[in-house]
């Protein structure tokens, strides 16, 4: 397992409603002509395999999209591989691709996620992804992920003492950094108090909390070491990659992590200013807290050598479907202590020109959810931007991170159940 694995090429399509002249084969082929185009020496020929990345097939009643497009692109007889996990799978499919290319069984591999989500209204589409929580328990009893996360959020409210403010603030962050990208389809120039006076969701979480239902695709073009060097000049290395899982339910989560998580231990009500030092170490689990993703993010800096996130790391796409899980990541990531979430928010720590800008893209809450297609969306702009030419996707420069040597795409779905964490490099 030693090769080095890079991304040589990456593509995406405008993310918005379908039209009659754009169905999902030609969203994911519109994505992958981007990638190729980008990366001149890359060829059909290369590729050695596909894997393919879309949530489900209720949408479109079609049960086989992966091998629809994969043959509408000419690809065929080549192996493909399609892969499922919520939120998570765009990641997912990039963890597997790299650990393909990582032990030998191929070099170079075509990763490409889609959803299409506007076939059906909106009521129907959240019972279909809320059918990938826990259909014995949550689902059975009105369950649905707002809902889910509003009771996160309001969690972490009392633990640490942030608030709806803290939230809307990441709102408006995220919308206004979409407002310059051409692939976006929820860009909007908004304030925080429009988002505190905005429809009110499930509380605390208003209609500018959550993010939108829409349709796309994406793609990346994952190759070994020697291969990139023959394909690019600027290959964008991943250096670093791990997954984490968590139980379904979140109530569940204690009894779960009894075997790896101190036994019986509880999170307290610590008021951060009184004694940060102890809050630093408050003990996973609690209802706010993503046990995932710090076992994700521990195998992921492990590799890539990371030891002080926020120092090393110059940018992170996070998987914000909501923005309390933003909000509850940058802890769990290990960008920020427990309890200092909210002042980091309020000195403008996650934002463009702050300590560690989250989301420069706009995230799913400014750019769109087409679950399949996400996780990949946020690997293509965190690429571009270690590349320095993000603002060829843009209207202006005003998202670009200068001088981005290491960033961090993040992805999660459920509750926490999946979450990926890959370290991308110069």
């Amino acid at each position: 397992m030693s090769r080095r694995v890079a991304i040589v090429g990456a593509g995406l399509g405008k993310f918005d409603k379908p039209r009659e002249d754009r169905r999902v084969r030609e969203m994911v082929a519109e994505s992958v002509r981007m990638a190729f185009d980008f990366t001149p020496n890359l060829s059909k020929d290369d590729i050695d395999m596909g894997v393919s990345s879309y949530f489900a097939t209720h949408f479109d009643q079609e049960h086989n999209p992966a091998s629809s497009c994969w043959d509408y692109m000419g690809f065929p007889p080549k192996p493909l591989l399609r892969i499922e996990g919520g939120g998570a799978t765009g990641c997912l499919a990039m963890w597997a691709a790299w650990h393909y290319i990582k032990s030998g069984l191929a070099d170079v591999i075509l990763v490409y996620g889609l959803e299409t989500q506007s076939t059906v209204d909106s009521s129907l589409a959240n019972e279909f992804i809320a059918a990938a929580s826990d259909t014995d328990f949550d689902y059975s009893l009105g369950g649905f992920y707002t809902g889910y996360y509003a009771l996160m959020c309001t969690r972490h409210y009392e633990l640490y003492k942030t608030n709806p403010v803290h939230t809307a603030m990441i709102a408006v962050k995220n919308k206004r950094n979409a407002l310059n990208k051409p692939f976006a389809e929820f860009g909007a120039n908004i304030t925080v108090e429009d988002v505190l006076k905005s429809r009110m969701i499930a509380t605390p979480l208003k209609i500018f909390d959550c993010c939108m239902l829409t349709d796309g695709a994406a793609c990346v073009v994952l190759a070994s070491e020697e291969k990139a060097k023959k394909l690019t000049d600027s290959p964008i290395w991943i250096t670093g990659a791990g997954g984490g899982t968590d139980a379904m339910r979140p109530g569940d989560r204690p009894i779960a992590a009894a075997a790896t998580w101190e036994k019986g231990a509880k999170t307290p009500i610590i008021n951060p200013d009184e004694n940060a030092e102890a809050l630093a170490r408050v003990l996973y689990p609690d209802i706010q807290s993503f046990g995932a993703c710090r076992e994700a993010a521990r195998q992921a800096y492990k590799l890539a050598d990371i030891t002080n996130p926020l120092k090393q790391i110059h940018l992170a796409e996070l998987h914000d479907a909501y923005t309390s899980s933003e909000m509850q990541t940058y802890e769990d990531i290990g960008f920020i202590p427990h309890g200092k979430t909210g002042k980091w928010i309020e000195e403008g720590g996650p934002f463009v020109d702050g300590d560690l800008p989250c989301n420069p893209s706009g995230g799913l809450i400014g750019v769109g959810h087409p679950v399949g297609a996400t996780g990949i969306m946020s690997a293509f702009f965190a690429y571009h931007q270690l590349l320095g030419d993000e603002p060829k996707f843009c209207t202006n420069k005003s998202t670009e991170v200068q001088r981005a040597e290491k960033a961090v795409v993040h992805s999660h779905a459920g509750t926490g159940t999946y979450i990926v964490v890959m370290v991308l490099e110069k």
